[in-house]
């Protein structure tokens, strides 16, 4: 794909405050945070209990520093407020409700008032629009449609941007490869490793997945890496973007990365607040530039105002590019509770997906097994990859010991590899699971 084939940022209308400076941007920030932290306060029972409890209130915000001094948000606060003891305005104001699966606990429940969906459809147009997308353009969106934030959010943003949207939803894929050649559209939304899943069942039908419509491909809802958006990018022929957002700070959109620079999303400061804390010492806001856990405090919403959530995603803040008001967030290295402790080694599957790539013979399908053997007291981690077509069993065996010594060299922890038969292991229809953890319950 050449670069002339991605319209350049500046031919696209721009939002007024993805023009703006830093300076402005801060004060505006200021303004909404003041704001909604006193809302909260006002209308929630919890954050009134909470900011009681911890001894401040909202007149003590007066710079933006000042956020720190707040307590955090939690997924269990939503989950004992279950199901609508968050929302900040009353029944009648509450456009529609989402809700997280409960997969994990009780799910978490958030809504929206006709404001904040208007807000949210416009955010997830202004990623859509950063990401390559341009109005008039056919998107299909392969997100999930329902509860789940995903498709209802990025269909209402694509409306939004003026494109026509194909609403397919997840799965049905050999339904998906009939509309992408029938439909012929230019864009694409799914998550990374459901795209991937659309390629290879094109490969297996005799489809080369370079030789469709789609030009752009703006993909999220799990972790993903740069040696992923290559393979999507080498083996569809497409430009691939990142799109952030969780459903407790709003949905899809929250942040978007730039065809341009594809150097990590911006987030939309206008609309939320970011923070990185210590994960291991939560009082502790860390500088730009360093790792740790994201936190999201909303600016702007109504029917459920957040203040410092922990989103549990580790990151870093960067400065600004395509957007230099708008910081950007690196790669999710991985999430907190998707962490894997192994003798003492934090390893995340991301890291596992980076290196693996990097080897010619194994393919972008993988799952990580936990177990522990009878009898023994350390844990056993294996690595089930699937090879490619073309790797003969020489190339096999090679490929698994040269994996087994990088993941020991970067990630610091032995680990057994079994290379498995192309198409054996799940594929993802949504979000895929990545870990098997095996290991004898207490």
């Amino acid at each position: 794909m050449t670069q002339e084939t991605v319209a350049p940022a500046s031919e696209a209308v721009l939002d007024r405050e993805e023009t703006i400076s830093r300076d402005e941007l801060e004060a505006l920030q200021l303004s909404r945070l003041q704001h909604t932290v006193a809302y909260a306060y006002d209308r929630v029972p919890l954050y009134k209990r909470k900011f009681d409890d911890a001894g401040v209130h909202p007149t003590d915000l007066r710079e933006l520093s000042d956020l720190g001094k707040f307590p955090f948000t939690t997924k269990e606060d939503l989950r004992l407020e279950y199901p609508f003891g968050m929302f900040a305005v009353p029944q009648h104001e509450v456009a529609r409700i989402h809700a997280s699966s409960g997969t994990t606990g009780r799910a978490t429940v958030v809504g929206y008032t006709k404001k904040d969906l208007e807000d949210w459809a416009k955010l997830v147009a202004r990623s859509l629009r950063a990401s390559g997308v341009r109005p008039g353009m056919k998107v299909h969106n392969a997100y999930g449609y329902g509860l789940f934030t995903g498709g209802m959010g990025a269909h209402a943003g694509a409306e939004a941007l003026g494109c026509t949207v194909i609403p397919i939803s997840g799965g049905q894929t050999e339904r998906q490869i009939t509309l992408i050649q029938d439909f012929k559209p230019d864009a694409i939304l799914a998550t990374p490793t459901y795209l991937l899943t659309i390629a290879d069942a094109m490969i297996k039908q005799g489809i080369d997945p370079a030789s469709t419509s789609l030009k752009y491909a703006v993909l999220g809802a799990e972790p993903w890496t740069e040696e992923m958006r290559h393979e999507l990018e080498t083996t569809m022929n497409i430009k691939a973007c990142d799109i952030y957002g969780l459903s407790e700070v709003m949905g899809p959109g929250v942040a978007g990365e730039a065809v341009e620079t594809q150097d990590g999303s911006h987030i939309w400061e206008d609309h939320f607040r970011p923070e990185i804390i210590d994960a291991f010492d939560p009082s502790v806001v860390l500088d730009d530039g360093e790792h740790g856990e994201l936190v999201f405090t909303s600016l702007t919403k109504e029917a459920l105002p957040i203040i410092r959530y922990r989103t549990k995603d580790l990151t870093r803040l960067l400065p600004g590019t395509a957007r230099p008001a708008h910081r950007r967030m690196g790669r999710i290295t991985g999430r907190s509770d998707d962490m894997i402790i192994l003798r003492g080694v934090n390893l995340f599957p991301s890291q596992i997906e980076e290196i693996a790539l990097r080897i010619p013979e194994l393919s972008p399908h993988f799952q990580l097994e936990l177990t522990r053997p009878e009898g023994q007291r350390m844990d056993q981690l294996t690595v089930k990859i699937e090879r490619r077509e073309s790797v003969t069993v020489e190339g096999v065996a090679s490929a698994a010991k040269v994996l087994q010594q990088q993941i020991k060299i970067h990630v610091g922890s032995s680990c057994a590899v079994d290379v498995v038969e192309p198409g054996s292991l799940e594929r993802s229809n949504g979000k895929l699971r990545r870990i098997y953890d095996m290991r004898p319950k207490a």
